[in-house]
């Protein structure tokens, strides 16, 4: 057994997951795992479908984004989780999805409004979006910058990323995170979900507001404060 295949389990494990949450079409997407002990994290290779994934086709990559093991190349995006890998601490897995709702609020280039108690359940504010990234940006190291232009949005905005553990980038789609893979696809598939519920929301009402701060605050706080009473 190798010391990375806690790692490629968790990662194929979470890439297996959005398909079956409707998160993916075909090779859309990718999630992977980190260990911070090792430096590295596992990786969907690029261009594979889901169905012939194994553990053992995981990528190992280091958080300057060099490949460590592994015989097939690794995500195209695999810059950005580096890149967020390695300027946050506790995230230890990503998810990138092109999921239906979620990517159509990127490409309006639109947050998305904190609407209702769902939304506060996971979030206080509004799911954030970075505007697209400079013409030297896009023409330089991409899936780089991507990252650091989710990490400008968040120091810009003053937001926690060990609070909000959802973005979404402008003209493109969301990333998630959370302290493991399993938790930034259950961030993928609570993202999906809230900009359907926002969507639909705005069509039923376009002057709908914002949830009341109270609001936010009990169901965020009933959940992840300190005096948390949700759950077991």
């Amino acid at each position: 057994m190798s010391k990375y295949t806690h790692i490629q389990e968790a990662a194929f494990k979470a890439n297996k997951q959005l398909p079956k949450l409707g998160l993916v079409l075909f090779t859309f997407g990718n999630a992977s795992a980190a260990d911070r002990s090792l430096g590295v994290f596992a990786i969907k290779p690029s261009g594979v479908p889901y169905n012939e994934l194994t553990p053992a086709k995981m990528v190992i990559v280091d958080f300057d984004g060099k490949i460590v093991k592994g015989k097939l190349r690794p995500s195209s995006d695999t810059p950005t989780h580096a890149a967020l890998y390695k300027a946050w601490n506790d995230v230890g897995g990503i998810a990138h999805t092109h999921s239906t709702y979620a990517t159509a609020w990127a490409q309006a280039l639109r947050d998305i409004p904190i609407f209702g108690t769902t939304h506060a359940d996971h979030n206080t504010t509004d799911i954030p979006c970075a505007p697209p990234m400079k013409d030297e940006m896009i023409l330089g190291d991409y899936e780089y910058q991507t990252g650091m232009q989710i990490i400008q949005l968040f120091t810009d905005k003053g937001l926690d990323y060990k609070e909000v553990e959802m973005v979404l980038v402008g003209s493109h789609a969301p990333f998630t995170w959370g302290a493991t893979a399993e938790k930034a696809v259950y961030n993928s598939a609570v993202l999906e979900s809230i900009a359907q519920m926002a969507y639909l929301t705005l069509q039923i009402e376009t002057a709908a507001p914002r949830l009341k701060s109270t609001l936010i605050r009990k169901h965020y706080e009933r959940k992840h404060g300190p005096g948390s009473y949700y759950g077991q």
